[in-house]
């Protein structure tokens, strides 16, 4: 593992694919599931085929990356991933919290929304949740960019400092630093935040 202050440096953002998917695979195991073994699957639409527990959401999780409808900006340090970012379009990630609330007051649905970031437990308050959430703003922007929700914590009335292993969105002041705009409330302490991501400009090939 890197130093502290080498952190920033050696970074890299990839997507998650079926060639990457050994190196999620490690950082959920590493930590016994994503927020209890749910390994992110509850964002997705309910599959028939799923098996119980924590090893049917694993399996789960990767039949949806082999099939291309799951996406994630996976934050590497050298082969490791320390942290992800997921995002997809509603269709692929239409369970959200509050859902019921979203629905009635929402006016259209976004091109994609980020649903949910994880950093490794040896890396946090150290900026790796900014990484995995521009290097997912990145992703999209290459997929042809578009408006780009996200539900993060509306922490601005809390006092009371939360372990970052709750905070599974991030939080509404790292949104704004990013350069999301406030939209609207979303259940008793997170809320809807928005973006445009232009697309990537093509990089040109020499002759």
């Amino acid at each position: 593992m890197s130093t502290d202050a080498a952190v920033d440096a050696i970074l890299e953002v990839r997507p998650l694919t079926v060639e990457t998917w050994p190196a999620f695979d490690a950082m959920v195991v590493r930590h016994n599931g994503i927020f209890g073994g749910c390994w992110c699957t509850w964002f997705h639409p309910e599959r028939h085929d799923r098996a119980p527990g924590a090893e049917g959401s694993r399996q789960m999780k990767r039949q949806c990356v082999e099939g291309g409808i799951a996406h994630a900006a996976l934050v590497m340090d050298g082969d490791e991933a320390i942290a992800w970012a997921e995002f997809g379009t509603p269709s692929e990630l239409p369970n959200i919290h509050h859902r019921k609330q979203y629905d009635a007051e929402k006016v259209s649905d976004p091109d994609y929304r980020i649903t949910c970031v994880f950093v490794d437990k040896r890396y946090r308050r150290k900026g790796v949740t900014e990484t995995a959430i521009k290097g997912a703003l990145e992703l999209i922007a290459k997929d042809g960019g578009g408006v780009v929700e996200a539900y993060p914590h509306d922490l601005t009335e809390q006092t009371k400092k939360l372990s970052s292993s709750f905070l599974y969105n991030g939080t509404r002041r790292l949104y704004e630093r990013l350069g999301f705009t406030y939209v609207r409330p979303k259940g008793m302490k997170n809320c809807v935040m928005s973006i445009t991501v232009p697309p990537a400009v093509p990089t040109a090939t020499p002759n």
